[in-house]
């Protein structure tokens, strides 16, 4: 394992902020990971996870048994990590520019399309190691100019010529789901089941241009743009993991967590075992879990909203299946004691909820996985 330290601020700041990383195995050696753990700074469980997953990653590095490249940034954030608001930790949004650190990463797409033009041929592997030294050109080109871009860049150069990308995050309170891009179906359902996911959710682009996406929707943009005429895979397997909500800071679901990582890394071809003693060959052979959702689309998310200000009280668990009309829950009005009943409007499960049991009015109280489509445009919450 060696350690990288990434300066982040400009000169003449009255802060000094810096990213660290840690590699392990062998850069060109085989697959490349790239592994990151709270982008928003107040999502703990995934820092949590990450110290379970470099422990792991050390002893297999010692042992000779990770076969590609693991990046690991066990804290993402060191921005967000320093803010705070009336003692309370506040990592969702850059302070100085009110800008979602998950938001607003560079589509590189836009680079690519003008400098790969006439350069793609019929070998899909020529044209993959082709796409990758031009997106890490076009990252590289790339000028911040804050220091939370310059963070966002760093997180780039690591991440955007990677075959895997696993971005930890975690909801208000939620069982554990993940988002994905369409065309990944397939190769995230193995990662989805060993995860115990309620909710699957994909989409071929969900707005904002979050971190996931930034490193994987380029693939099927490009192979779109060019009309199919040369072969584009879907080349880097890109999604966010929500590890459930942010109280679940656990010891033991961490190590579960991280298990299911290495585990799917195993299967994945870029380590020989998961820390187990199994080996590869044993780990491949055993079955999954049973899966406890199907793939459902993004577009078929149901967002709850208060209809009033008052006092929320939940009357559904989560990861529980509801149907349309099902009460989810109630919304007292603390000074006439008037009850509205808060009903999902789709059939799915009910995989996410507000952590706030006093709300006003508009603001996001639940979430339910629909497996029909049925909106557009930006498609994650704020």
């Amino acid at each position: 394992m060696h350690v990288q330290k990434h300066p982040l601020s400009g000169p003449h700041s009255s802060t000094a902020f810096e990213l660290t990383s840690f590699h392990f195995g062998t850069p060109g050696a085989g697959k490349k990971v790239y592994i990151q753990a709270s982008l928003h700074a107040d999502e703990v469980p995934g820092m949590l996870v990450a110290q379970f997953l470099r422990q792991r990653l050390a002893a297999l590095e010692a042992a000779g048994q990770v076969a590609g490249e693991v990046i690991l940034v066990p804290a993402a954030n060191p921005i967000g990590l320093a803010q705070a608001i009336h003692g309370a930790a506040f990592g969702r949004f850059d302070l100085t520019t009110g800008v979602n650190f998950n938001r607003n990463y560079k589509h590189v797409f836009e680079d690519l399309k003008k400098s790969l033009d006439g350069l793609l041929g019929p070998d899909a592997d020529a044209n993959v190691r082709l796409i990758r030294a031009h997106a890490r050109a076009s990252i590289a080109e790339w000028r911040p100019s804050t220091d939370a871009d310059t963070l966002k860049k760093a997180l780039m150069t690591m991440a955007v010529d990677a075959d895997i990308v696993l971005d930890l995050h975690c909801d208000n309170e939620a069982v554990m789901h993940i988002y994905a891009g369409t065309p990944l179906a397939a190769a995230i359902a193995p990662l989805s089941a060993l995860m115990g996911a309620h909710a699957l959710l994909l989409a071929y682009q969900a707005g904002g241009e979050p971190f996931d996406e930034a490193c994987s929707r380029l693939w099927w943009d490009l192979e779109r743009h060019f009309e199919g005429k040369y072969p584009i895979p879907p080349a880097c397997l890109s999604t966010t993991v929500e590890l459930r909500g942010e109280m679940e800071v656990s010891y033991q679901l961490a190590e579960k967590d991280a298990a299911g990582l290495l585990r799917f890394l195993v299967l994945s071809g870029v380590l020989l075992d998961d820390g187990s003693g199994a080996g590869a060959a044993a780990i491949a052979a055993a079955p999954l879990p049973v899966p406890l959702c199907e793939a459902t689309p993004l577009e078929g998310v149901e967002p709850l909203y208060a209809p009033h200000a008052g006092v929320l009280v939940y009357t559904r668990d989560l990861g529980e299946r509801v149907a349309p009309g099902d009460a989810i829950a109630d919304l007292i009005d603390p000074v006439s004691g008037e009850t509205t009943v808060v009903r999902a409007g789709v059939a799915g499960v009910f995989f996410a909820r507000s952590a706030h049991r006093h709300v006003l009015r508009g603001m996001n109280i639940g979430k339910v996985a629909g497996a029909q489509a049925y909106r557009a445009g930006d498609l994650l919450s704020q």
